[in-house]
């Protein structure tokens, strides 16, 4: 949506809904709870599920922001109001950074490489060159964020009253307001030159928390290709978040019509495109190692997908227990979630117009993103049980990083409030 159409827009202060609320703060408490009794029990396993879920939600969060500056980039007016939900999932970013100086606390329970530090690496993987650079990517982009955020929200919160802190929020972002044509001329110069310094920073950045907070769990392997895979299913992620907050959105007071089986269809052919690229990435980075077949590089993959993956012996030889090797059936069940059903269920052009649909398949392949980001950490950590994402605090610190996400969504849409609709004079 361009800059001048956001004029047009004005944002909506209103209550909280009840039912949504509750839950969101129930599952906030059950996890807050689970996490300080875990770590009085079992702080192991309590940083680590933190660290997972930290990750997971850091990085849809960001590609919101993500998603909404490439519609600016290429000139995109299609998104209407979705680029507004998109962007809101960007109010957890600043809360990624404070997540990430909270993790220092548990890194000997995170990184391996800490209490046993492996000497030909150590000018890369020592604790304080990763916090500081890791820590500084993610202040920068919280403050990318913050601007982006305040920069879209300034023309949509001209003229309208905030409650409490709220409203001087909401004074304070709207100060020398200079007219709509100027504050539009504005917004639009400005979100120009933020849009690609937030999409490069966010790829560069991301990649390095890849490598620092993910492929360093197992300190012997790498792959140069792992950052790029794992900051696009951190974009692809958010963009099936936001094509389920559309379909939820669809009868919200204001954007009632917005939320058109047009757009929708846009989105469908979103997940259905960038989960074949995340396929691609997966794949590219399989085959050179597949060739090389190197130990330090196969190991990976052999702690994911068993010994002898896509070789005809796993196919024709025993298929049966090498699936039930650790981990194979769950890494096969997050690449059937965010790459098979897409696929297979987005083919044509009606399952993209069908809002419960096409939303179904946003959920499954969200929720095997959560697959992946597990399966990518806990065989480092725990090589031999299957089912060790599963324990009752992982659960409980999941479902509590889940209940905070959208706590803090609601409150950024309704109170603060950022959700713009059409305003019509």
């Amino acid at each position: 949506m361009s800059a001048a159409a956001s004029v047009n827009e004005r944002a909506q202060p209103r209550a909280l809904p009840r039912t949504p609320t509750l839950i969101a703060a129930v599952l906030a408490l059950t996890g807050i709870a689970t996490f300080f009794y875990g770590l009085s029990t079992d702080a192991e396993t309590t940083w680590r599920a933190f660290h997972v879920n930290y990750l997971y939600f850091g990085g849809v969060a960001q590609g919101g922001i993500v998603f909404s500056a490439a519609m600016v980039i290429i000139g995109a007016r299609w998104a209407g109001p979705l680029q507004r939900i998109s962007e809101a999932l960007g109010a957890w970013v600043p809360i990624t950074f404070l997540l990430g100086i909270a993790s220092i606390a548990g890194g000997s329970h995170i990184y391996p490489w800490i209490d046993h530090p492996i000497e030909m690496k150590a000018a890369w993987l020592n604790p304080t060159r990763m916090y500081v650079m890791d820590l500084a990517v993610l202040g920068v982009l919280a403050l990318l964020t913050i601007t982006w955020l305040k920069t879209r929200a300034r023309t949509t919160f001209q003229g309208v009253e905030g409650q409490g802190a709220v409203k001087g929020l909401i004074e304070g972002w709207t100060k020398n307001w200079r007219g709509d044509s100027e504050e539009a001329e504005a917004q639009s110069q400005r979100l120009k030159v933020l849009a690609p310094v937030i999409c490069i920073v966010y790829a560069a950045g991301w990649s390095l928390i890849a490598f620092d907070q993910m492929m360093s769990l197992e300190p012997m392997w790498f792959s140069n290709l792992f950052g790029a895979f794992f900051a696009w299913g951190g974009f692809l992620c958010a963009v099936t978040f936001t094509t389920m907050l559309a379909v939820l959105h669809r009868n919200y007071p204001g954007l009632e019509g917005e939320v058109s089986q047009a757009r929708l269809h846009d989105l469908g052919k979103m997940i259905f495109a960038f989960s074949i690229f995340w396929m691609y990435l997966f794949f590219a980075q399989y085959l050179v190692i597949w060739y090389g077949n190197l130990p330090e590089e196969t190991m990976w993959f052999q702690h994911r997908l068993g010994t002898e993956f896509l070789q005809s012996t796993w196919y024709f030889e025993g298929w049966w227990d090498r699936i039930q090797e650790p981990y194979v059936r769950l890494t096969l069940l997050a690449w059937i979630c965010i790459w098979v059903v897409p696929f297979w269920f987005l083919l044509g052009q009606k399952p993209k117009k069908t809002y419960w649909f096409v939303s179904s398949v946003a959920f499954v392949s969200a929720f095997g993103f959560w697959l992946e980001r597990n399966v990518m950490a806990w065989p480092a950590w725990v090589p031999e049980e299957t089912l060790a994402p599963f324990g009752w605090i992982q659960t409980g610190v999941a479902l509590g990083f889940l209940g905070a996400f959208a706590l803090v969504f609601l409150v950024y849409t309704r109170v603060f409030p950022s959700l713009a609709v059409p305003h019509k004079d």
